[in-house]
């Protein structure tokens, strides 16, 4: 019995791998298949009034980067007269101070930003939007997060497509990412190449089929109609991804999603390793509290049912980790009780080549010359995948659980080439106990792997080795990066102000030259 038990878990971990590397497939060959991958919406004349837009910057801790992002969202090509820069302040530390002067010095311009700043970070991001929407005064809601840095174009060519007669149910638009920092390590070139992946093929085949697709919670335009839409619900607090929340009710609610991946917004990559971690254990618990929450939602919708399948696979991706996790666990007993755990995924192996196609289609789209050097980076993707199962393991089982945490944002440090460091910043993460669950995970894949060997099952220990790689390079580099910097971290709450100070890297000459209104 408990050996039929062992073989059922091992067979729908397979199982669930197989439908993700499925779904992979499946949306790389409708991205080559579509005639509209390249531009979905093509440019429009712009109009003899433009609407009143209101760009929101929610930030909490951000004083390395925030200048930059002020001042480039002043920098908006678009008429002053109709633009509103709120900054959604929570900060602790002196972040306020530089907003106020940095506020105070463009509204001398012209410009009209307005900080709003909290005491009490109640329902943290998505509380922040919900407090600041009553005093927007725009018809259109822009969102960037700290680490972006817009174009001066981005304004004009997302709302425009708004004003098209045929456009008037569509909710919000999406921008693809961009990369400031791609080349800044092997950590921030291997995320590139995910995120790369998301963008240019996920979110434009799941557009291209007409299934539903999340708003990434920057880099994008909301009507503000539709966030106030009763049928809606506006910003919701009750899960840590409030974007992707919001945007599938905007969806059940009738209101469509337009991507456009011909507009890119650059934003920075996180170089700390355990601030990636950080942001993956955000993403993946918020996701499965959203898929929580709609679920019903969905399957009760009148979404034909290819849309809710897609829906349903969109939102539960990242329950691919615990699966992950649990073929690990079960390979060792099957060993033991001399089992071949390999055979159910020679059947599956098909699949498999899905997730490095859709990196590959998408570098070639963005990189025709040089992809495969970008591509190369797929093995240490691979890695970084991998050793992430623990950590965002935990992160599905506190959804699945209703365990409640703090929204621990993904800190930024400005880095943009090798030459910048991060390791001094007052934002640096401590080293967490969870490595040493990784280390023994790390040490259960190598006891595997020695039971494997003298089994001679040769086919299991290459899936094998990928675990001990992949949970020891999260404990090396983890490990590395905290003796570079040669600190434990500062928790967020510290005020930083002896540390390193922020430099307007700005100037009025930078100011007439970059308006061009």
């Amino acid at each position: 019995m408990v050996t039929i038990g062992i073989q059922f878990l091992y067979g729908l971990g397979a199982l669930g791998l197989a439908i993700y590397g499925a779904q992979a497939l499946w949306l790389s060959s409708r991205f080559l298949r579509s005639s509209t991958q390249e531009s979905p919406v093509s440019p429009c004349p712009e109009p003899e009034h433009w609407p009143r837009v209101t760009v929101q910057l929610p930030i909490f801790n951000e004083q390395y980067v925030i200048e930059r992002l002020i001042d480039a969202c002043a920098q908006l090509n678009y008429p002053a007269d109709r633009l509103q820069i709120q900054v959604l302040d929570d900060s602790t530390d002196e972040t306020t101070a530089i907003v106020q002067q940095r506020a105070a010095w463009w509204r001398q311009q012209g410009i009209e930003v307005d900080l709003l700043h909290r005491t009490a970070r109640t329902g943290y991001k998505a509380g922040a939007l919900a407090d600041a929407l009553p005093h927007a005064t725009g018809d259109f809601i822009a969102i960037f997060d700290a680490d972006f840095v817009p174009p001066a174009d981005f304004l004009k060519r997302t709302v425009s497509v708004f004003l098209r007669p045929h456009h008037r149910d569509v909710g919000f638009v999406q921008a693809r990412w961009g990369h400031l920092n791609a080349d800044y390590s092997v950590i921030t070139r291997s995320q590139a190449l995910a995120l790369d992946g998301h963008f240019v093929v996920e979110q434009s085949a799941r557009q291209a089929e007409g299934y539903p697709f999340g708003f990434n919670g920057s880099a994008g335009v909301w009507r503000r109609s539709c966030i106030e839409d009763r049928l809606v619900g506006g910003w919701h607090i009750d899960t840590l991804c409030e974007d992707l929340d919001l945007s599938y009710r905007a969806q059940l609610a009738g209101w469509q999603p337009l991507y456009l991946p011909q507009v890119e917004a650059p934003a920075e990559i996180p170089p700390q390793l355990l601030a990636f971690k950080r942001q993956q254990f955000r993403w993946a618990k918020g996701s499965v509290q959203t898929l929580k929450k709609l679920f019903r939602q969905v399957w009760r919708s009148d979404w034909r049912l290819a849309a809710r399948l897609a829906a349903t696979v969109h939102l539960g991706n990242y329950l691919i980790h615990p699966l992950l996790l649990l073929l690990l666990l079960v390979t060792l007993p099957l060993l033991i009780l001399g089992i071949d755990p390999f055979w159910p995924l020679t059947y599956l192996s098909l699949v498999s080549l899905g997730p490095p196609l859709l990196y590959a289609i998408a570098q070639k789209r963005l990189h025709p010359r040089d992809w495969p050097r970008r591509w190369a980076y797929l093995p240490v993707l691979t890695l970084l995948g991998t050793g992430l199962c623990l950590n965002n393991s935990i992160a599905v089982w506190q959804a699945l659980t209703n365990r409640e945490t703090p929204f621990l944002r993904t800190p930024k440090f400005q880095v943009r080439v090798t030459e910048d460091r991060w390791q001094r910043s007052a934002y640096v993460l401590a080293l967490e106990p969870l490595v040493l669950g990784e280390l023994l995970l790390c040490l259960y894949a190598c006891a595997t792997i020695v039971v494997a060997i003298l089994q001679q099952n040769w086919w299991t220990i290459p899936f094998l080795l990928i675990y001990a790689f992949g949970f020891g390079y999260m404990v090396a580099a983890g490990l590395w990066q905290a003796w570079t910097a040669g600190r434990r971290g500062e928790p967020e709450t510290e005020d930083p102000s002896s540390t390193q100070k922020v430099q307007s890297r700005f100037s009025a000459v930078d100011f007439v030259k970059s308006r061009g209104r």
